[in-house]
């Protein structure tokens, strides 16, 4: 019994101590204690438990479409909206670019650096050919310089200039932008209003020489020889031609221009001074005094339409047209076009213009050697392209190439005059074309009703063969030979009597009056086969 209650009050001693001990441990103080021992507790993640056995309640179409979207954004990664907004592929939002960084694209994902783009010196050369900010259109010639300025402003534009241009029968006027939009962005829009005909860059032109220092002396003129000059004076000397010289600032008081200049004009409206390079093309045409030109005897409209630049002289569209439009207006017969830029609208359509009238264009083919795309105008179908060559008839390097190139001429270690009485060594294409139009010049005293396609035909046919058999893309049809050409140009029985004392032609030969002694074997007989005197129809 004793033993029984002895265990009785065993047991509820231990029962109160447990309370005890409990109560204790629910205590303020315990807790704190436990927490700052850092207690071994169980934390749960903080993401929700999903019950697996959890169906969310989708259609399954609905699903089946998702998944083939989600699929088909994982294999093309980068979306065809990305890079800017793209219209309705995006719903007009802008999207972000989604570059492979190594994750989720798989090998078949394309990379953003995959994607086309503009190779730096393509966008450099874009830049670079047009004036920044400079818009050319033509305009509703009706409307006043007050109406055309405010059409501007409703634009955002500020009317530079405006002219009528007779030769392609427009109005064109140059505007600025006046914000930071694009001249791309502005073309666009312009060409939306019925106001605005044909909207184009002001584009950039420059002039196709190599810059030697000036020097002083008198060389031998090695492509007198080379292109038979001389004997061709015996029958022409480019007498009551008039040629239109667009380039840069003519001396026309050097002694080698002495009453050469019949006309001067200055597209620009500028001050400058003569210039190298507008001297130097002059001299190689008519240079009259210790050189010799190609056609000494011819009258020169000189046209200032370049400018100096800090990268040389440049000119733009509209003041390029301005000149060919004066030039036209002016009576010229030939036009020397010793620079090159990229294809103009604007200008292409003055250039068919002044075809359709008989004006024979001639241009320098450039300066950006062989991997070049051509340059125009040379490039253009009205106009004679020319190449250029050295001493030993060899391609200048940086000459142009292609199969818009007609015909070649020297072009390199060119004696000719500079401003201030002075003389210069020079290279280019610009001198090449320049000899050609001289010999144009001839060409057309002889034959005055000679056409433009007749007299590039007579060029071409009776050039010096170079390089790979026939026509090919370096030389064109080879080297000038003035002689050649200019025997082959039938003189009219009308003018026959008035020749004064030129020796005529006869079946493509005429009197050797005026040999140069020591003529290289360039010189000599033709390589091609004789040729007869070519009447117009034969040529067409």
């Amino acid at each position: 019994m004793i033993h029984g209650r002895a265990n009785w009050w065993m047991t509820t001693r231990l029962a109160l101590a447990l309370i005890a001990l409990t109560l204790g441990a629910l205590s303020p103080e315990v807790h704190a204690q436990s927490f700052m021992r850092s207690p071994n507790i169980n934390i749960q993640a903080r993401v929700p438990s999903i019950n697996p056995s959890f169906v969310p309640r989708i259609s399954p179409n609905l699903a089946a479409s998702t998944l083939t979207t989600l699929s088909r954004t994982h294999r093309h990664l980068s979306p065809p909206c990305s890079d800017g907004y793209r219209g309705s592929e995006c719903g007009n939002q802008p999207v972000t670019s989604i570059r492979d960084g190594g994750s989720g694209g798989g090998p078949t994902a394309k990379r953003a650096s995959d994607s086309p783009r503009r190779k730096p010196s393509q966008t450099a050369a874009l830049s670079t050919s047009m004036m920044a900010g400079q818009i050319l259109a033509e305009i509703d010639g009706s409307l006043t310089a007050a109406q055309t300025d405010q059409l501007a402003r409703r634009h955002g534009l500020v009317r530079l200039q405006s002219q009528v241009f007779p030769l392609i029968g427009a109005t064109v006027g140059l505007f600025r932008i006046s914000d930071r939009r694009t001249v791309e962005i502005v073309s666009r829009q312009l060409r939306a209003d019925s106001s605005f005909r044909q909207v184009q860059p002001n584009f950039r032109y420059v002039l196709q020489e190599q810059k030697p220092p000036l020097t002083e002396g008198d060389p031998a003129q090695y492509a007198l020889s080379k292109l038979r000059l001389p004997e061709a004076h015996t029958l022409a000397t480019g007498a009551n031609v008039t040629i239109a010289i667009i380039d840069s600032g003519v001396d026309a008081g050097h002694p080698e221009l002495t009453n050469a200049v019949a006309d001067s004009f200055d597209a620009l409206g500028s001050k400058e001074g003569p210039h190298v390079h507008g001297t130097g093309v002059a001299g190689v045409i008519v240079a009259h005094g210790r050189l010799m030109g190609s056609a000494p005897a011819a009258r020169i409209l000189a046209i200032r339409a370049f400018g100096t630049a800090p990268t040389g002289a440049e000119s733009t569209s509209f003041v390029v047209l301005k000149a060919l439009d004066y030039a036209v207006a002016h009576g010229a017969q030939i036009v020397n076009m010793s620079f090159a830029g990229p294809k103009d609208g604007m200008l292409e359509r003055g250039i068919a213009a002044a075809g359709t009238k008989g004006v024979v264009m001639i241009a320098a083919s450039g300066n950006a050697g062989p991997k070049s795309a051509p340059l125009y105008p040379a490039a253009n179908g009205n106009v004679i392209a020319v190449g250029a060559t050295d001493a030993k008839d060899r391609l200048f390097p940086a000459s142009n190439r292609g199969g818009h190139i007609a015909i070649a001429a020297p072009g390199v270690d060119i004696f000719v005059p500079a401003p201030e009485g002075k003389y210069q060594i020079t290279s280019g294409t610009s001198f090449s074309a320049a000899y050609i139009t001289g010999i144009a010049a001839l060409m057309l005293e002889r034959h005055p009703a000679l056409n433009p396609v007749e007299l590039r035909a007579t060029l071409m046919k009776t050039a010096r063969d170079l390089g790979a058999p026939g026509r090919d893309d370096l030389f064109g049809a080879g080297a000038a030979d003035a002689y050649a050409a200019v025997s082959s140009v039938t003189v009219p029985l009308a003018a026959a009597g008035a020749t004064g004392g030129s020796p005529e032609v006869s079946g493509g030969q005429a009197a050797s009056a005026a040999i140069v002694p020591n003529q290289p074997d360039s010189a000599t007989p033709l390589d091609k086969a004789a040729v007869a005197p070519v009447d117009g129809a034969a040529v067409r």
